[in-house]
């Protein structure tokens, strides 16, 4: 049976609702948000139909996100470049949301419609329904038989391809040990129980490839260094799989969060000579050296500077190993405690956050430029509707790693449409108060195309140029049948 869903209501924009990536609990509003969003769902029916819009139309598009930056300016001063009149005037909305650069996102998930996946994604509705109701209201036992409908493949196409900006995906996924069969959750291994594993994002790439999206996906392999047998199959994933880097997890392992934890598994990190060392060996052997590592959103792991997903390994490792670029997915970003926001990098508060990462470079004498990343995925998300945060989050990585080395990332499929996000960092500044008191540059437009694209295109040796011709020109006709083959077969896996 084919999962027929019924029409969306309208919604805000994702920035403004309690989403999560199941890494975090999702965070509470704060009293300025709540009267931001309080405001909007006062007019959420009649500027649309002023306008003679859908109201589902008019907040999936630029100017309901307009219109919700407009008011976070209104809450909290001025960082959002936007007009007033780009809420309602679609001219405006698209000159001030709208830009013609490339789009790469490197960090973006599915769920495959495997039999345990659906028992666990019952146990997510139970999690995310009293949070984000209107996400799944009125699906009921249809969710439940097909998977989460709003995590799915077929989801990821259309959220991707079809509602953003985005001209190039790279498709990773969480951890879980293909090889073992030792039970992790209600019955299952953790192979099982992988998100989307290596022959499936293999599997998706060359559906997307052989419908005509040829280069519109690229794809991890996911390691876990504290599985011997794992560096052995290094070199049958790079010649297999082609990843364009290395997925791994420190966390994943005795020491992890409630969700990674695996106590078969000793802990490791990026720089220990037991696990770390040896697998950046082998990376460096395959000649794929890219790493992209999970550091900050711990899911309950102690979040200090000993914490099993702090990057305090990141400097060591990166310093030891400068020929292989390290990707730091979410930037050791951990979710406020209630209204603590992070704030400039001190001393006494590098032990948190954004500035664990920073301390690490820092002490190992790696400043910007150097083979270190930082990845927005889920973080931009998180800051936001935080302007003050966003603004020394995004300063102190200028500051500290430099223009040139922080690049896109959203974590969705998780949070709908990366669309929103995208042009909400568009329309973001720094203040001139901060790049003041702070010494934080400006973020400028040369900066927002490089994060948003330039970056990872020069890491991943694509040309900026020739992919946004060939992406602009595309029809999207490969979407529509990946989709359709979705739906007949289920998940791609490469046998």
């Amino acid at each position: 049976m084919v999962l027929k869903l019924p029409p969306r209501p309208p919604q805000l924009p994702s920035f403004l609702r309690r989403l999560t990536n199941e890494e975090f609990k999702p965070l509470p509003h704060t009293p300025q948000q709540t009267k931001v969003i309080a405001k909007l769902r006062a007019v959420r029916d009649d500027t649309p139909a002023r306008l003679s819009l859908p109201s589902a139309d008019y907040w999936s598009g630029r100017q309901g996100t307009a219109a919700a930056l407009i008011e976070l300016n209104e809450a909290y001063g001025r960082f959002y470049n936007i007009p007033p009149e780009a809420a309602t005037d679609k001219d405006a909305a698209d000159a001030a949301l709208g830009r013609d650069q490339l789009v790469i996102d490197v960090q973006t998930h599915f769920i495959a419609d495997r039999s345990p996946m659906k028992e666990w994604t019952d146990a997510m509705i139970e999690l995310a329904v009293p949070v984000a109701g209107d996400r799944f209201r009125g699906l009921g036992k249809l969710v439940k038989e097909q998977n989460l409908a709003g995590y799915s493949l077929g989801e990821h196409l259309r959220r991707i391809y079809l509602e953003s900006d985005t001209n190039i995906a790279v498709l990773t996924s969480a951890p879980g040990d293909e090889s073992s069969d030792v039970p992790y959750w209600n019955g299952h291994s953790s192979a099982d129980m992988r998100m989307v594993n290596n022959a499936e994002m293999l599997g998706v790439r060359e559906l997307i490839e052989r419908l005509g999206g040829t280069g519109r996906l690229l794809n991890h392999s996911v390691v876990h260094p504290n599985i011997d047998s794992e560096l052995d199959k290094m070199d049958r994933w790079k010649e297999w799989c082609k990843p364009v880097g290395w997925k791994v997890y420190t966390g994943y392992g005795s020491e992890g969060g409630s969700f990674f934890k695996k106590d078969n598994l000793r802990p490791w990190s990026l720089d220990d000579d037991r696990s770390g060392t040896p697998f950046l060996q082998r990376a460096m052997e395959t000649g794929v050296r890219t790493i992209s590592a999970h550091k900050g959103l711990s899911s309950g792991a102690d979040t200090s500077w000993n914490g099993s997903f702090s990057p305090k390994d990141v400097g060591p490792a990166a310093k030891g190993f400068p020929d292989i670029t390290f990707l730091i997915y979410h930037s050791g970003y951990e979710p406020r405690e209630g209204d603590q926001e992070e704030g400039p990098y001190t001393e006494e508060t590098s032990n948190y956050g954004v500035n664990r990462l920073i301390k690490s470079l820092k002490d190992a004498g790696i400043g910007a430029g150097g083979n270190v990343y930082a990845e927005l995925g889920a973080l931009w998300y998180m800051v936001c509707a935080h302007p003050h945060e966003a603004a020394h989050v995004m300063g102190k990585l200028l500051t500290h790693i430099g223009e040139d080395n922080i690049v896109w990332g959203t974590d969705c499929v998780f949070f709908g449409s990366p669309q929103p996000l995208i042009e909400a960092f568009r329309a973001f500044e720094i203040p001139e108060e901060y790049q003041q008191k702070y010494g934080y540059p400006a973020l400028t437009e040369t900066a927002k195309s490089k994060i948003l694209g330039l970056n990872a295109a020069r890491l991943y040796r694509i040309d900026p140029d020739q992919a946004y011709a060939s992406t602009r020109n595309d029809d999207l006709a490969w979407v529509k049948a990946a989709i359709a083959e979705w739906k007949a077969n289920g998940t791609p896996t490469h046998v």
